[in-house]
């Protein structure tokens, strides 16, 4: 039999309703009068005065209760209950008991409440800083990319400079040798000339060799023009499904873009002479990329795009960088210029047109735009239909779509 104190009154439960003997607590607050009355089991004691029922036990061992009451007051008492008590009096007690223990569960259940709000408010804090680390992290991270590429940038500056000084000195003594080889025959004809015929043969000699290598060089080639046959482009496609006309509008295109060059920005001017070619820069960032350093790649690929805005393979490189950057609007931009870019479309440009649609769609589905996701792996699936890769990504999406609908209808 579990007892329990309020107010310095025990009531008890059956043994069927309480807790295993060895951890049963011996002090607790009713909360509810009724719970205490379980019949056949009943037990009550209206003690003579208050004993503290947060420090009193009460153990259940062998089948007998024992009880450990501690008083609020010390005092002698002349019993431990209240004997010849009339009934009126006795039920003013049991209310009295009940509602201050009604007071205290309800104060402990604030306290608890309190409690919790106050775990719930840390735990947000502590998520809070966890958040606001990392990020300065990514902060710290980005800024020391930044710095890495403008040194590998100064360090590409002093080198081209040392190999353009070196190249002046280099070319400054090439001229130096050619004037003094030129003043040194000047000189030795104009001896040849003042002196007497008594000279060493083997000096006389020297010089007339000189006089004869000069007066045997052949004359200049008259000008004229040489005709070039190029043999024509053939293309594998069949007459009856031929694209000959796109498939030149294509290549007129991606040689005017060769052409076109903007060299109309002031950071110009402190580039070497490789880093103003926009294939050279493309295969750094394509370098970068292969490293994990999207950052830098996107720097180079932005470099390249100023300076050559017209060529599909920059977007659609930047768009891979941006889409592991989680950059996912950016790369959706990027991704559709390159498309704008890809046209007409031909077999050349097939495979770049597969990426670009698939690139767009990953970033689509990543933002949780499913339907336009699938509608971009359908259509690389029309361009390349035996690209296995493409068609489970694209079974995996329509799966999704599937469940959501799924889940709108329940």
């Amino acid at each position: 039999m579990l007892l329990f104190l309020s107010g310095g009154r025990f009531y008890s439960l059956s043994r069927a309703t309480a807790p295993h003997p060895t951890s049963a607590p011996g002090r607790g607050v009713i909360s509810d009068p009724h719970q205490v009355n379980v019949p056949p089991f009943l037990f009550e004691a209206i003690l003579y005065a208050p004993i503290d029922d947060t420090s009193s036990t009460a153990k259940i061992e062998n089948g007998s209760v024992f009880f450990t009451l501690y008083k609020k007051e010390a005092a002698t008492w002349e019993s431990l209950v209240m004997e010849n008590t009339d009934k009126e009096k006795m039920q003013k007690i049991r209310e009295n008991a009940v509602l201050k223990a009604q007071e205290k569960a309800k104060k402990e259940m604030k306290a608890k409440a309190v409690k919790k709000q106050e775990h719930k408010k840390y735990a947000l804090e502590a998520t809070m800083k966890l958040e606001e680390a990392e990020r300065k992290r990514i902060e710290e991270l980005k800024e020391e990319e930044r710095k890495k590429v403008t040194e590998e940038l100064e360090i590409w500056k002093n080198q081209r400079n040392e190999k353009q000084r070196e190249e002046r000195v280099h070319q400054e003594r090439k001229q130096t040798e050619k004037k003094n080889q030129k003043i040194n025959k000047s000189m030795a004809l104009r001896e040849g000339t003042h002196k007497n015929t008594s000279l060493p043969a083997k000096v006389t000699g020297n010089i007339f060799s000189e006089k004869l290598k000069e007066e045997s060089f052949p004359a200049p080639r008259t000008a004229g023009a040489i005709k070039i046959n190029f043999t024509p482009r053939v293309f594998p496609t069949a007459l009856r499904e031929s694209r000959v006309a796109e498939e030149e509008e294509w290549l007129y295109k991606q040689a005017e873009a060769r052409r076109a060059m903007n060299a109309d920005f002031s950071e110009l001017d402190d580039l070497k002479e490789e880093e103003k070619n926009p294939d050279w820069l493309k295969d750094k960032g394509n370098k970068m990329f292969s490293t994990g350093n999207y950052l830098a790649a996107v720097n180079a690929y932005n470099l390249a795009i100023r300076l050559n805005n017209k060529i599909p393979v920059l977007y659609l490189n930047r768009a891979a960088c941006h889409l592991k950057l989680r950059n996912l609007h950016k790369s959706i931009e990027d991704s559709s210029k390159a498309l704008d870019l890809l046209t007409p479309p031909v077999s050349d440009n097939a495979s770049a047109r597969v990426k670009a649609y698939v690139r767009r769609g990953t970033a689509f589905c990543q933002l949780e735009l499913y339907a336009e996701g699938l509608q971009d792996y359908e259509a690389a699936l029309k361009i390349d239909p035996t690209n296995e890769l493409v068609a489970q990504d694209a079974e995996k999406i329509r799966h999704i779509i599937q469940g959501t609908q799924r889940q709108q209808d329940s």
